[in-house]
């Protein structure tokens, strides 16, 4: 299949917070390749067009990290011919059940009890520093098949900014790629125009007010602090990437090396 390499950042109606991450700089003066290595949020809700679009970058794989209750809320993936999808759940499905259904459906008090005085930000914080560490497992499986024969890829989660972003930096990280630019790339999501579209229950006037959006901020916004305690955290496990990737992850030297052929420039 052919690719084609946007010149610029498409408008996709049902597709939120879709990039390409190619142009990232290394440590060693390469760039991650364009066409290769995309990022968004869930593919459930793309149109006719959207499909069309993705369809035309030649996909091998489509990784998906929704757990099923995600997935029975948004819906499927829409089927893109050609292309494998691999559901790599990176959440249970009763991993936080109760707290999403209060964000969905709580009033200003329930969500002032849960979310309020930092509560928000420090649940991201330890949801970023669990999946790096407990899903290692996953992780190992995306970077071995990219290294094999699985690019072009798609990561996706539900917004594309949690769970995707975490595996992405984490692919950057085998990459080589500059701490600070993988931090600007995740930064990216926090953009007006990408964020997940919170629904909640009720009327608008109740349902989303200037209180209530700012109580749920810390949940669907992107913030350096988030995948900062990430890497902190594979620090404070391992001691550092190299180790991070070779023995968490399994990543021998060898794959990481066409890991690295397959991805940049």
């Amino acid at each position: 299949m052919t690719q084609q390499v946007p010149s610029t950042e498409p408008e996709l109606a049902g597709v939120r917070n879709f990039r390409d991450v190619g142009g990232l700089p290394t440590v060693d003066g390469r760039r991650v390749r364009h066409g290769v290595l995309f990022r968004s949020g869930h593919l459930a809700h793309a149109t006719q067009e959207d499909a069309a679009f993705l369809a035309s970058l030649g996909l091998h794989t489509v990784f998906d990290f929704r757990n099923a209750a995600d997935q029975k809320l948004e819906g499927p993936d829409v089927e893109l011919p050609g292309v494998r999808n691999v559901n790599l759940p990176l959440s249970d499905p009763a991993d936080g059940a109760e707290f999403w259904k209060m964000v969905r459906e709580g009033d200003l008090d329930q969500l002032r009890a849960i979310l309020d005085d930092g509560k928000g930000a420090a649940r991201m914080i330890a949801s970023y520093r669990r999946i790096v560490v407990e899903r290692t497992a996953e992780h190992s499986r995306v970077l071995h098949a990219l290294a094999d024969d699985s690019v072009p890829a798609l990561m996706h989660c539900a917004a594309g900014k949690d769970r995707a972003g975490i595996s992405i930096a984490v692919t950057l990280l085998a990459l080589g790629v500059e701490r600070d630019a993988i931090v600007a790339d995740y930064l990216e999501s926090a953009a007006g125009h990408r964020r997940y579209k919170v629904r909640r229950s009720g009327s608008a006037d109740s349902a989303y007010t200037p209180e209530v959006m700012e109580l749920l901020d810390p949940l669907f916004d992107a913030r350096a602090e988030y995948l900062e305690a990430a890497f902190a955290s594979i620090e404070g496990t391992w001691g550092d990437v190299d180790t991070y990737l070779a023995q968490g992850l399994g990543l021998s030297a060898e794959s990481r090396g066409r890991l690295r052929e397959r991805l940049l420039d």
